[in-house]
C-alpha cells in the first residue's frame, strides 16, 4: 500500500493513500485529528472525498461520465430512462424478465394515495413546484413508513424504491395542473414511463394530448442523462441527511431542495431568464458575447461551462442531437428559442469560448427542450429532479450499506472571540 508523509512541527505522521479502480487517489486523513490534533480544511468540499463509491465516474479534465462503468455515450439512445434507472440501483443492466418485473412495479406505484390529493388544494397557486415536489415527498413517509433503519424487510424497500421512480412524475404533474387550475390526470398503464409523464401535464378532457416520439425521445434521453453525477450537492444532502438514519423519503425530500437552487439544478432556468432578457433588450446577441468576454461587465452567460467538466461536458453532446430533432420536428417559431441557436452557434465559433472550452452544457440544451415542449420554466427543476431520482436511491443505499459509514459532521476553524465573560444587562 501506497504511503504518504505529513511533517508538523518536527514530527512525522505516515497516511495511506487509496486508490479507486479509474486511477484515482485520495489521502486517507480520517485518523489525522487523532494523530495529530489537526483537520483539514476545505470550503464547498471541492478536494474532499466523503465516501466510497460504485455508482457512478467522472473524469472533469477528459470529459468522461460513467454508469456502473458504462460510458454515457453508449448507454443514450441506445437504453431508456427505465433501464437506466435498474441500472444504477442495481448495478447492471437488467435482462428481459428483470426489466418486465421492473416496469410492472413502477406501473403498479405510479398512483398517490387517494388521501394526498387534498395536500394539493392548500398550495398557494404561486406555489413553486419544487416547493410542493420536496413536501409531498416527505409527506409520503406518513403513508408509506416502511422505509426507515428499523426495517430489513427487502420487500418493503423495493416497493418504496419503484414508488419513488414512479409516483414522483404523478407528483410533479399534479403539482402543475393544481397551479393552473386544471383537474388532475391520473397515469396511464398504456403509456411509456416518459409518455405517462407528458400525458399528465398536458392532456385536457377538451384536447387530448398527442405524445409526438421526437419529444417524448428527448424528454426520456434527458432522464437518463441526469440520472446521477456522483457526489453532488443534491447526492451529498441525501447521503449527509440519511446518514442520521432518517427514512428514504425525507433523505430524498432534502435533496429536492437542494436541487431547487439556481447554483445546481436550477440552472436551466436560469438559463431561460437569460434568453428571456436578452431579447427585451433587443436581441442583440453579438452585444451579448461581447459584454461576456468582458470581465468588468458583470454579465455572464449561463448554461456555458462547467464546474466538473473542464473540457467539454458529455451529456451535452449528446442532447445537442436530441435537441436539435426537437426542434426541427416541432417547427416552433419563438423567439427566445430563435436567441438561443443564435447565441449557441455565435459562441461556438468565437475563439474566446473556444479556447476557454465554454461550451454550452446540458442545463443550456435541456432549457431549450423543455421551452419547446411546453413545459414552464419553474419546473424544468422538476423535471431534472425526475430524472435524479435514481441516483438519490442509490446513494442513499449504498451509505445504508457501508459499516464504515457514520453520520455526518463536518469540522470547522472557530475564527470568533476567543473567550468573553457574561455581564448581566444593566453592565451593558
Amino acid at each position: 500500500m501506497s504511503m504518504a508523509k505529513i511533517l508538523y512541527e518536527g514530527k512525522e505522521y505516515e497516511t495511506s493513500i487509496i486508490e479507486g479502480t479509474a486511477g484515482e487517489k485520495a489521502i486517507d486523513v480520517r485518523k489525522l485529528r487523532a494523530d495529530t490534533g489537526m483537520i483539514t480544511l476545505d470550503s464547498g468540499y471541492a478536494n474532499t472525498g466523503s465516501c466510497l463509491s460504485d455508482i457512478t465516474f467522472i473524469d472533469g479534465e477528459k470529459g468522461i461520465l460513467r454508469y456502473r462503468g458504462i460510458p454515457i455515450e453508449e448507454l443514450a439512445g441506445k437504453t431508456s430512462f427505465v433501464e437506466g434507472c435498474y441500472l444504477v440501483i442495481h448495478g447492471h443492466l437488467p435482462n428481459q424478465e428483470e426489466l418486465t418485473k421492473f416496469k410492472a412495479g413502477l406501473k403498479k406505484h405510479a398512483l398517490l394515495h387517494e388521501s394526498m390529493h387534498h395536500f394539493f388544494t392548500g398550495f398557494p397557486s404561486s406555489a413553486h413546484p419544487m416547493a410542493i415536489l420536496s413536501s409531498m415527498v416527505c409527506a409520503m413517509s406518513a403513508y408509506y413508513p416502511n422505509c426507515g433503519p428499523e426495517d430489513h424487510d427487502t420487500k418493503h424497500w423495493d416497493e418504496n424504491i419503484l414508488r419513488l421512480i414512479s409516483s414522483i412524475r404523478t407528483l410533479a404533474a399534479f403539482a402543475y395542473k393544481q397551479s393552473i387550475g386544471q383537474p388532475m390526470v391520473y397515469p396511464r398503464h398504456d403509456l411509456s414511463f416518459t409518455g405517462n409523464f407528458l400525458n399528465m401535464m398536458f392532456d385536457t378532457p377538451s384536447y387530448p394530448y398527442e405524445i409526438i416520439p421526437e419529444v417524448e425521445d428527448a424528454l426520456d434521453l434527458l432522464f437518463l442523462l441526469h440520472a446521477d453525477h456522483e457526489q453532488n450537492c443534491s447526492a451529498s444532502t441525501v447521503r449527509l441527511v440519511g446518514s442520521a438514519q432518517t427514512n428514504l423519503y425525507a433523505a430524498v425530500s432534502a435533496g429536492i431542495s437542494a436541487l431547487w437552487g439556481p447554483l445546481h439544478g436550477g440552472a436551466n432556468q436560469q438559463v431561460m431568464i437569460m434568453l428571456q432578457q436578452i431579447l427585451e433588450e433587443g436581441g442583440n446577441v453579438k452585444k451579448v458575447i461581447e459584454d461576456a468576454k468582458d470581465k468588468s461587465n458583470p454579465r455572464r452567460l449561463m448554461g456555458f461551462g462547467h464546474r466538473v467538466y473542464k473540457n467539454f461536458d458529455p451529456r451535452a453532446k449528446v442532447i445537442k442531437k436530441a435537441c436539435d430533432k426537437v426542434l426541427d420536428r416541432l417547427g416552433i417559431k419563438d423567439p427566445i428559442l430563435e436567441i438561443a441557436k443564435e447565441l449557441e452557434e455565435a459562441a461556438l465559433k468565437d475563439d474566446y469560448f473556444v479556447e476557454r472550452k465554454l461550451y454550452p452544457n446540458i442545463d443550456y440544451y435541456s432549457g431549450i427542450i423543455y421551452k419547446a415542449i411546453g413545459i414552464p420554466t419553474n419546473a424544468y427543476t422538476v423535471c431534472f429532479a425526475i430524472g435524479r431520482m435514481p441516483g438519490w436511491i442509490s446513494q442513499f443505499l449504498e451509505m445504508r450499506k457501508d459499516k464504515a459509514c457514520r453520520i455526518g459532521r463536518p469540522r470547522q476553524i472557530y475564527m470568533g472571540t476567543p473567550l468573553d465573560s457574561f455581564k448581566p444587562m444593566e453592565e451593558r
